[in-house]
């Protein structure tokens, strides 16, 4: 059996940040208006992250049959492809790990309802499809759609769902909450765009279709600036109304600023650090919409009050 090592390296650590920052965000916006349920924040955040375990998993026993992975590619290496990982061993991995996944989507469903079920079989079934079957995403460029969709707008209104509906008020996300989870959904898109990029030259050669091989490496750079961009634009039209986001605009802003003409400028090989950078982008932002959902919550009274007892010991 594979080292345990290999394995965690399988997992793609650096890119979980895709699944544990829009539950996050999900929760925080939820959180200005119902009482947490945090065994509800906990299920979805085990949630999304075996869903993101299962998807790199696919995603690896995926590229290694269909030759994407091949020995001068410039990431990190691939378990299945060097021989590290059985296929079969990787194939009976995913089905465990997502199998878990639709457990932890079955438990979710009990405390919200049937459109949390609906959701994750749909995640699942996405998230299998990515590089495996007859119709692989990432091969015909359809990658950043499902990162798009399901690490923005499907984890993060998921998130939001789950907190409303077990505090017995299902209803639609009021629009900046729709805003909230496509700019998250962008950072993560950017975060594979780091990726393709930096594979552009190999995928190309075996076939893979990528949004950065069918743009091109001048083009893809400049995609990627407009994600970093359109993120930042979003965060700012949902702080319209939302005053409490705007600590972070300033923080995705200045990520887009850092991490997007950093990107932008390595080549090759060095775009690998960026792909960490990129991710640290996104869950940084979304730590401040979490602090700062939490102060945006409460009134000015109320904000008073616990600032009065924290500094001075005294109630107001």
């Amino acid at each position: 059996m594979a080292r345990l090592t290999v394995w965690l390296a399988a997992t793609r650590p650096r890119t979980l940040a895709a699944g544990a920052a829009p539950v996050a965000v999900g929760t925080a916006l939820a959180a200005t208006t119902v009482p947490v349920r945090w065994d509800g924040v906990a299920a979805c955040l085990i949630g999304a992250i075996l869903i993101q375990i299962g998807c790199n998993f696919a995603n690896d026993l995926g590229d290694a049959l269909k030759g994407g992975d091949t020995p001068d590619r410039l990431g990190p290496r691939r378990a299945v492809a060097t021989g590290e990982i059985s296929a079969r061993a990787m194939g009976v991995a995913t089905a465990i790990v997502l199998a878990f996944a639709f457990l932890v989507g079955l438990w979710l469903t009990a405390i919200a309802g049937w459109p949390i079920l609906i959701l994750g079989v749909v995640s699942i079934v996405l998230a299998l499809a990515y590089t495996t079957g007859p119709f692989p995403l990432a091969y015909l460029g359809l990658g950043d759609l499902f990162v798009l969709l399901f690490f923005g707008f499907a984890a993060v209104l998921g998130s939001w769902w789950v907190q409303v509906a077990a505090a017995g008020v299902p209803g639609v996300p009021p629009w900046p909450c729709w805003a909230v989870a496509g700019a998250i959904g962008l950072q993560a898109t950017a975060i594979l765009a780091v990726n393709n990029l930096r594979d552009l030259p190999t995928d190309g050669r075996v076939g893979k279709r990528t949004l950065a091989v069918r743009l091109g490496d001048r083009l893809s750079r400049v995609y990627l600036l407009a994600l970093h961009a359109s993120a930042v634009a979003l965060f700012a039209v949902a702080a319209i109304a939302l005053s409490w986001l705007w600590p972070a605009v300033g923080v995705a802003a200045f990520g887009a600023v850092v991490a997007g003409i950093g990107t932008v400028r390595a080549q090759g090989a060095a775009l690998n650090p960026w792909l960490g950078r990129t991710a640290a982008v996104e869950l940084l932002t979304a730590a401040t919409v979490s602090i700062s959902a939490c102060f945006g919550a409460w009134s000015s009274a109320e904000f008073t009050t616990w600032v009065s007892r924290l500094v001075c010991g005294v109630t107001v």
